[in-house]
């Protein structure tokens, strides 16, 4: 899972966008929702497609966002799609009509594949269902779900009744999560002299380690934080960039950060966020704002002052 390859042949942006997947043209658009009535009726299903969902006779909703993301992203390009969309629908079927996980795995077992989970708020029903979760930083929400061999499933307020303490419950998450190996991890140098690190995994849980970023940092680097913290940014579940504050080299790393996050986030499977934050024990502080095509740094007083002392104790 490199940063930099090559990507897959697209149609021309000139050419007219799909109106709910943007990174589709009209065209690309027909051809993936063609493909995904195909694998359902492959598999005995009949559904009717709308602009980001299908549904069955049942009214059951299965939601297409990930998966068009997945396919838009694939370098091998339209050629891949049957194979991934078989694949998926494959897994949502079995997931669905499967055995229940919280019926059939024992209490060790549940908590052996549980994990913290960063996402979206707005991934989120809209329902009470995740109140219980915290949020890391605006427009973020962390949630417990279970690492399962197809699929990540997370848990509802109601699903937790009967598995104990929530707080004990992330405890058990958060060892689980520490206890995740290092999958991939670069380095990226910009001509401007500024670096910030990437961890990238196929794990859906690897951004997700910014919930134990100090930890990590001194795994990764041999040396800890400093109370200036990092600028961490996470823009879909399978990436969290970092760059540890120890002078003035902060200023470009948040503008090089910036344009990081936002390119990964715009259409990733398992999007997060498009902003940079500065994460001072385990706080996280928005520090970038996407503005339409441009990047909007909004930084506040306590960054600014932060600033101003790393520049002067170069001078």
């Amino acid at each position: 899972m490199g940063l930099f390859r090559r990507g897959p042949k697209r149609d021309s942006r000139e050419l007219a966008r799909d109106g709910e997947f943007s990174f589709f043209s009209e065209r690309e658009g027909g051809v993936f929702r063609s493909q995904v009535r195909q694998a359902f009726a492959e598999r005995g299903l009949e559904v009717t497609a709308y602009a980001g969902v299908v549904t069955d006779s049942a009214g059951r909703q299965f939601g297409l966002g990930n998966l068009a993301a997945v396919c838009h992203r694939d370098r091998r390009g339209e050629r891949s799609w049957p194979a991934l969309i078989r694949d998926h629908v494959g897994k949502v079927l079995r997931t669905m009509d499967g055995p229940q996980p919280l019926e059939i795995l024992s209490g060790d077992e549940i908590r052996a594949c549980l994990y913290p989970r960063v996402v979206a708020q707005e991934t989120l029903p809209a329902s009470d269902s995740f109140r219980y979760g915290r949020a890391p930083a605006p427009g973020l929400r962390e949630v417990l779900a279970l690492d399962l061999p197809e699929a990540v499933q997370m848990l509802s307020e109601d699903s937790l009744t009967d598995l104990g303490d929530v707080a004990e419950l992330r405890i058990r998450a958060m060892n689980n999560l520490r206890a995740l190996p290092v999958e991939g991890h670069e380095t990226v140098r910009r001509g401007d002299g500024s670096a910030f690190e990437v961890l990238l995994g196929d794990s859906f849980f690897t951004a997700s380690r910014v919930l134990v970023l100090d930890e990590l940092v001194q795994r990764l680097m041999g040396t800890g934080l400093t109370p200036d913290g990092a600028l961490v940014a996470l823009p879909f579940r399978h990436q969290l960039a970092f760059h540890r504050i120890h002078d003035a080299q902060v200023v470009p790393a948040l503008q090089a950060m910036a344009q990081f996050a936002a390119a990964g986030h715009e259409d990733a499977a398992g999007a997060i966020s498009p902003r940079v934050f500065w994460w001072r024990r385990g706080v996280m502080t928005p520090l970038s704002e996407p503005d339409g095509d441009r990047l909007r740094v909004v930084a506040d007083a306590d960054f600014q002052e932060m600033l101003e002392r790393l520049v002067q104790g170069e001078a």
